[in-house]
This record gives structure tokens, C-alpha cells and sequence, in this order.
């Protein structure tokens, strides 16, 4: 900037600091109409002060070329006739923002900035004596109300600017905007929870990181997750998902709270509530737009289901998260490669798995699953043999379970294979729902696991043949065999294969029950009975999208309602005689490894 600019300009500004100084002198009309008349003229020196404030290289050097310059604004921040034109008060906080150091070097900067926070806390908080309700006595509006059309104004123009961009890519020696950015950002803290301030809450979060210092900082990160969380900060659903993605405690507080909720709550909720409050959370919108968030979120989901594996509920929620995430995931067509989403699941089978049964019809579809049951089968004993002492089997084991928990429709795809399946067709379902409830193979076991699951669904196809047992003593003999085994080896496999053997069987209504509510009596409490039968009813006809196997649909639909009203209903013990027995076949089984 040469020296005749410069000379120019001090002269120019000392006739408006006089100028300003007389109207702040005396309070008439008469120097209320000379403000006006100078308000065009007054904007004008505003937009090219604001440029030269943005061509400073610190608010240090602003101040020593332009001693004047916090005199002036600071006066005209007090003028009522000047704060109540809205380009002329939004231009007065370009300024103060521009001055804002976000590190301040020196004593100066320092001081600068307690000043600009204090003036803008007494321009949000002034009081009915202030200067401005000699204005708003005749404009009939409330100083709640200016205040909050004043703010709305500045909030405005700030997303403007905000949304320019990083000013310093061009030119490393210019003044970067993103100090600007970050001193909004902090102002905005104790103004989280004003709805006027969150259209300028989304845009700071949705900006581009163009540079480093454009990074947001904590506390204001910190200050929007509270607010979120305990629902006082109402945000668009984009600036939501950027929320989650600059703070990583915001994201893990929601899954949390969908884990709460879902999983941990008195009385979980049923398949259509799931998968409502899963889309509702906008998650798996949030996990498909950025691979980064859905690796947090499976990483905790991976954490649960490692110390809870048991635990049905969680099994379902990974699974209608994941079915949930991957139909965002192909709407979106995003350039992603399903490996970076997936990075630890076996890569042959990643698609496979995620595939609906639905895409498959038939003989296909079978197939498919037998060739997912092999595929499986063959990579665990892979891992196991080679794993030895180590744990790197041990690990390629579980991600490839928690694969198939994740797409866990091929699991139910299974019990319903077996309900209509011939004996030679068996063996890979057999094999594919051993391992989802038993996957870790302690002591050798999964052998023996198998071998008793054949067994019991050999029984489970002569209890629900149309041409075998007669109602009366053969069936107690077979539900008393039943019974005694039904926590061999997992009494949720177990129930499974009744539940589906009652639903696509032909046997009657009342034995088909009978035979379901003694096994559920002996697998656990009712209330897993009646959530594995909402989940199959789901499944075959209201919105998963899979669609029956075999069947049809409305005889299983009725066949299900039958079943969930037997078992809502009270059944009468059985004789003590078959009680004994039954916990004689638990005593040895409590102990068992799983």
C-alpha cells in the first residue's frame, strides 16, 4: 500500500471518527436526520475498511496502519440510526469478525479480542435503556424481537462469507478467512441452543476443511453434542451427519443411545419399531455418505457382540443396521469399494453374503446357501488348523461370523430350507446354523454341536409329519424327548427349527402348537418364542424385502398369528413325572461348555 493511500485514508477516517464522535454527542433529531443522510457514504468507507482489514496480515498490523479504526467501529456500534440499517450492522460485524486473532501473538491481539467479545455480548444483551429504544419506542417493536431480526441479519451474512471458502490458497501471504470461520465458531458456543443460530451452525459444519486452520474447535464441537444430545439444537439431517463426522464422542453417544434403546431397554422393541428407530437415528444414511463413521460404528458394534455374543437382540440389530446400511449404500452409488467399508470380512464371501435371498429364486437360491454354508465351513477349519496357539485364526474366525451375523438373512433362510428340506439337503444349512450360535470351536466341539442338531431336527420332522404320531402317547413320548434336549446344544437353534417346522409344516394347528409351546416352555421364556415369530412374520411379507422360499404367503401368515396366540395364552404345566424328567436333562447341561 503506497503512502498517498495511506495519508488518504487516515484523513478519510479521522473525518469519521469526528463525524461519528458528534453523533454520539448529542441525541436529537436533528443528528438523527444527519445520520441518515450519511448512511450510503458510511457503507461505502464500511465495505472498503473490511477490505483492508482483509488484506492485513494480523490484527496487529491492522491496528498500527489504522489507529482510528477501533474508535470508529466501536462508536458506530452504539449509534441507533446506524445498527438499525441492516447492510450497515452487518458490515460493522464483518469488521469486528475480521479483527477477531483466533491465536493471538501479542498483548494487543490479546486485548483486541476481549474488547470484540465484550462489545458483541452487550449488542446481544442490551437493555430497555439502551440507546436503540429511542428508535424502537415509535417502530413498535419489542427489544426482544430487534434483537432477534438483528441477529438473524448477522447470521445471514456470516453464512454468506463463511461459505466463500479459505481466501489464502492463492496467496500464502493473505490473511487466511478461516480465522474468521473459527472465531464464529467460537462465538457461537453459548448460542448453540438458539434455533435463530442453527442455519449457521449447519454451514460451519458442512464447509470444506480446505486448510488447517479452517479445523473446528473443540469446544464448540463439544458445546453441539450436548446440545444434540439432550435435545435442545434442532439440525438439518446434512448437518447432523457433519456433526458426527467432525466429532467422534457425538457419534458414539448415538450409537450408544440406539444400542440403548434397542437392546438393553425392559422391553425390546419389535422388528418394525427396530427398524424404524434404526432409520430414524439416520446412521446408516450417515455410515453409506462416509465410510469413516461406519467403521466407528461397527467397530462398537463389533466390541458388543464380542462380550454379549449370546444375546439375541444384538444379533438382530446388527443385522437390520447392516441390511438398513447397505440399501442406503446401493441407492447412494457411491465410488467406494464395499472393501473399504468391510476391511477385515473374508472378500469372497462379502457380496455373496450381503446378496438377499430374495435375488436368488429356487434351486438358485439353494445353491447359494450351500455354497455359502461350504465356503464358510471350509475358511473356519482353514483358520483353525493354521491359527495353532496363535490368535490370528481365532480372528479371521470371528470376522467371518460377524459377517454372517451382519447378513444374518441367510441364517433364517436356513431354518426355513430345513422346515420343507429332504434329509440330503441338510447338511450345509445344519452345518451353516450350528456355527451362527456356536462359533468358536471350544474343545472341539463343533462336531459333537452338529451331530446334535442333526439329531434334532430329524425329531423335529417326524413331530411335524402329516403320516407320523398320533396325538396322543407317541407325541409326549417325542415332546418329552424334545424337552429333555432342548438346551442341546443351543436352545435358541433349537426353538428355530420348531417355530419354522410349525409355520411351512402341514401338521394341524393344535399339534403344531402343542409341540411349539412345549419346546419353547423347555428353550427358554415365551417372550423369545414371540420374537423369533414376529421377525419370521416380518420377513415373509411385511417390508424386508425377502420374500417367502416356499409357501404360501397368507397360510403362513395365519399359521404365525395361530402360533403367537397359543403361546400368549397360559398353557397348563405338565405332569410332574415329565418336569422331573426335563430337569434331569438340564442338571448335566448347565455346566456343559457352550
Amino acid at each position: 500500500m503506497s503512502q498517498s493511500v495511506v495519508r488518504v485514508q487516515q484523513t478519510e477516517m479521522q473525518l469519521w471518527l469526528d463525524k461519528v464522535e458528534a453523533w454520539g454527542q448529542v441525541d436529537s433529531v436533528d443528528v438523527h436526520k444527519d445520520a441518515c443522510a450519511h448512511l450510503c457514504s458510511l457503507r461505502d468507507f464500511l465495505q472498503r475498511l473490511l477490505m483492508h482489514i482483509d488484506n492485513m496480515g494480523s490484527t496487529t498490523e491492522t491496528m498500527k496502519k489504522m489507529p482510528f479504526l477501533g474508535q470508529i467501529v466501536g462508536r458506530l456500534c452504539w449509534n441507533p440510526v446506524v445498527t438499525a440499517d441492516v447492510e450497515s450492522r452487518g458490515l460493522i460485524f464483518q469488521c469486528l469478525w475480521a479483527l477477531y486473532s483466533e491465536q493471538p501473538a501479542n498483548a494487543l491481539e490479546r486485548k483486541a479480542n476481549q474488547w470484540i467479545q465484550k462489545l458483541l455480548c452487550q449488542l446481544a444483551t442490551e437493555d430497555d435503556e439502551s440507546l436503540a429504544n429511542s428508535l424502537l419506542q415509535h417502530s413498535h417493536v419489542s427489544p426482544t424481537q430487534y434483537r432477534l431480526q438483528v441477529l438473524r441479519k448477522v447470521v445471514a451474512q456470516l453464512q454468506k462469507d463463511i461459505g466463500k471458502g479459505c481466501s489464502s490458497l492463492g496467496d500464502r501471504n493473505e490473511r487466511c478467512s478461516c480465522d474468521r470461520m473459527v472465531a464464529t465458531c467460537e462465538a457461537c458456543v453459548p448460542l448453540v441452543t438458539c434455533p435463530e443460530v442453527a442455519p449457521l451452525i449447519g454451514t460451519l459444519l458442512q464447509r470444506s476443511l480446505t486448510c488447517a486452520q479452517a479445523t473446528l474447535p473443540y469446544d464448540f464441537l463439544d458445546a453441539l453434542s450436548s446440545a444434540y444430545s439432550s435435545g435442545r439444537l434442532s439440525l438439518e439431517d446434512r448437518a447432523v451427519v457433519a456433526l458426527w463426522y467432525h466429532s467422534l464422542p457425538s457419534l458414539e453417544e448415538t450409537v450408544l443411545a440406539l444400542l440403548e434403546f434397542t437392546v438393553f431397554a425392559d422391553a425390546p422393541p419389535s422388528p418394525q419399531q427396530l427398524k424404524r428407530q434404526i432409520a430414524q437415528s439416520l446412521l446408516p444414511k450417515a455410515c453409506a455418505q462416509h465410510c469413516s463413521i461406519f467403521l466407528v460404528v461397527n467397530d462398537i458394534f463389533r466390541s458388543v457382540l464380542k462380550k454379549q455374543e449370546d444375546h439375541p437382540c444384538i444379533r438382530d440389530l446388527i443385522q437390520s443396521f447392516t441390511n438398513c446400511f447397505y440399501r442406503e449404500l446401493t441407492v447412494l452409488h457411491t465410488q467406494t469399494s464395499l472393501k473399504a467399508f468391510f476391511p477385515h470380512s473374508p472378500p469372497n464371501l462379502l457380496l455373496p453374503l450381503l446378496t438377499q435371498p430374495s435375488e436368488a429364486s429356487g434351486e438358485a437360491r439353494t445353491r447359494h446357501l450351500n455354497w455359502l454354508s461350504n465356503s464358510l465351513r471350509r475358511l473356519t477349519e482353514e483358520a483353525e488348523a493354521d491359527g495353532g496357539s496363535g490368535g490370528g485364526g481365532v480372528g479371521v474366525v470371528f470376522e467371518a461370523w460377524f459377517l454372517l451375523v451382519q447378513c444374518s438373512h441367510w441364517v433364517h433362510e436356513a431354518f426355513q430350507l430345513l422346515a420343507t428340506a429332504e434329509p440330503r439337503d441338510s447338511h450345509a444349512s445344519l452345518w451353516l446354523l450350528t456355527f451362527y450360535h456356536h462359533p468358536t470351536n471350544r474343545g472341539h466341539q463343533r462336531n459333537q454341536r452338529l451331530v446334535r442338531v442333526q439329531q434334532i431336527w430329524e425329531q423335529m420332522r417326524i413331530l411335524f409329519s402329516d403320516d407320523h404320531l398320533d396325538p396322543g402317547e407317541q407325541l409326549r413320548d417325542a415332546l418329552a424327548v424334545i424337552s429333555a434336549s432342548a438346551r442341546r446344544p443351543s436352545p435358541l437353534l433349537t426353538l428355530g427349527l420348531a417355530l419354522n417346522c410349525a409355520v411351512f409344516s402341514h401338521r394341524s394347528h393344535a399339534v403344531s402348537a402343542r409341540i411349539v409351546c412345549t419346546v419353547a416352555a423347555a428353550s427358554g421364556p415365551l417372550s423369545e418364542a414371540l420374537r423369533v415369530l414376529s421377525l419370521l412374520e416380518r420377513r415373509l411379507g411385511t417390508g424386508s424385502g425377502d420374500g417367502p422360499s416356499s409357501g404360501d404367503p397368507c397360510a403362513t401368515s395365519v399359521r404365525i398369528r395361530q402360533l403367537q396366540n397359543a403361546l400368549a395364552i397360559p398353557t397348563p404345566p405338565p405332569p410332574p413325572q415329565q418336569l422331573d424328567v426335563t430337569h434331569a436333562g438340564y442338571a448335566h447341561l448347565s455346566h456343559s461348555p457352550s
